[in-house]
């Protein structure tokens, strides 16, 4: 379930959150994503998961952007927020920077569902959030993970869907 098509102006807008510490647009940008969910009419998950950054990445940004709107949609959704819930095993090459196919390979592995959370995620239902949505590698490798888990059923929410080429 996505919001937006990355495209202007809202790429310009996502970029300035990612990766230049405009926090401020925060709030606007889950506004748009509650809306795009009370329109799509999704079942509510019991917990939102944020996709986790590498620990490389959150140090240069000083941020996680999945976390921050997870947590604005938190408030407003009364749902818990579980960063903890998906361990980052390894830093990954950015995504943007590679083309379709290998971005699948670049982040197959890098994630695992913190052991000593297992029975938390064992039959529940997740909300997977990320900002971009690209190929869907990122998302479907976290969502993955939480099925291997156990999770009875996993959402991928995200403020932008890059379009198909040619659209």
């Amino acid at each position: 379930m996505a919001a937006l098509d990355y495209q202007f102006p809202w790429d310009t807008l996502l970029q300035r959150f990612k990766y230049h510490l405009a926090l401020d647009l925060r709030e606007v940008l889950a506004e748009r994503l509650l809306q795009a969910l009370e329109s799509a009419v999704v079942s509510a998950p019991d917990f939102i998961v944020p996709v986790p950054l590498s620990g490389q990445r959150l140090q240069e940004r000083g941020y996680n952007q999945a976390h921050e709107i997870a947590k604005s949609l938190g408030r407003r959704l009364r749902l818990r927020v579980e960063p903890e819930l998906v361990l980052r095993l390894r830093d990954t090459s950015a995504q943007a920077q590679l083309d379709l196919d290998a971005r699948a390979a670049n982040v197959r592995g890098a994630f695992a569902a913190e052991p000593t959370r297992l029975a938390e995620i064992k039959g529940a239902r997740v909300a997977v959030l990320d900002d971009v949505l690209t190929t869907g590698a990122t998302v479907f490798e976290v969502a993955r993970v939480l099925r291997q888990a156990g999770a009875a059923e996993v959402q991928a929410w995200t403020l932008a869907r890059t379009p198909e080429p040619g659209t």
